[in-house]
C-alpha cells in the first residue's frame, strides 16, 4: 500500500458522563438521548447538554454517550484559557491529575476534582487495518495534511483496540483551525 490515507475528523468540545453524575445532572433512572451517532461504533451526540463553570466563565457542552466509568470532560486550549483551566494534554481515560470543574445540569450541579482535559491527537484503527498499515496499538507516528495551510500532525498516538474502532483521524478544533481543516479531509500517515 503506498499512501496511507485517513479520514479527519474535528472533535468540538464535549463531555463524557459516569452514570453517578448523570443522575445527578439530570435526575434519577436518566436516559441519554441520541442526536446522532458519530463514527466510533456504540457512541452518539446526545441531546443533552451541560454547562461547565469556572471561577472565570461558563461553556456548554454536549455530552457524548453512552455513559462511561469515569466523567471526562474534553476542551480545547482555547476553552481551557477561556475557563482559566491549566491544558493538559492526555489520552482518554488518563484523568489523574488533570483539573476539575463544576457541571451544571437541569436537575443538579456536580463538582469535578478532576477529569478535565485535552485530547491527545490520535488515529482510531481495527486491527485489521493496523496490520495493513503496519502499525499497532500506542505506536507515536506522524500525518500529512494537504489542506490550504499544510502541516505535519506529529505525536498522533495509535489507538487500536478490538475489531470495532472505525479509521478517523481525530484532532480537536484548535488544531484543525490552525490547519485550515474543516472536516472530512483525508491526512497521510508518516511513520516516524
Amino acid at each position: 500500500m503506498e499512501n496511507k490515507l485517513v479520514p479527519i475528523e474535528i472533535s468540538a468540545r464535549h463531555v463524557h458522563l459516569s452514570d453517578v453524575d448523570l443522575e445527578n445532572l439530570f435526575g434519577k433512572d436518566y436516559q441519554l438521548r441520541v442526536d446522532r451517532k458519530i463514527s466510533q461504533p456504540g457512541q452518539f451526540a446526545a441531546k443533552e447538554k451541560v454547562s461547565i463553570k469556572t471561577n472565570n466563565g461558563e461553556l456548554s457542552v454536549r455530552v457524548i454517550g453512552p455513559t462511561r466509568d469515569q466523567t471526562q470532560v474534553e476542551l480545547a486550549v482555547t476553552d481551557c484559557i477561556k475557563l482559566g483551566i491549566k491544558p493538559e494534554v492526555r489520552l482518554s481515560g488518563d484523568l489523574v491529575n488533570t483539573p476539575g470543574c463544576i457541571l451544571v445540569g437541569p436537575k443538579s450541579e456536580a463538582i469535578l476534582t478532576q477529569g478535565v482535559m485535552v485530547a491527545q491527537r490520535h488515529l482510531h484503527i481495527n486491527p485489521e487495518q493496523a496490520e495493513q498499515y503496519n502499525l499497532k496499538n500506542d505506536d507515536v507516528i506522524c500525518i500529512k495534511v494537504g489542506s490550504s495551510r499544510k502541516v505535519i500532525f506529529h505525536q498522533v498516538i495509535v489507538r487500536c483496540h478490538s475489531g470495532v474502532d472505525e479509521l478517523s483521524f481525530m484532532i480537536d478544533t484548535d488544531e484543525a483551525n490552525a490547519a485550515g481543516l474543516i472536516g472530512g479531509e483525508q491526512g497521510e500517515i508518516i511513520i516516524r
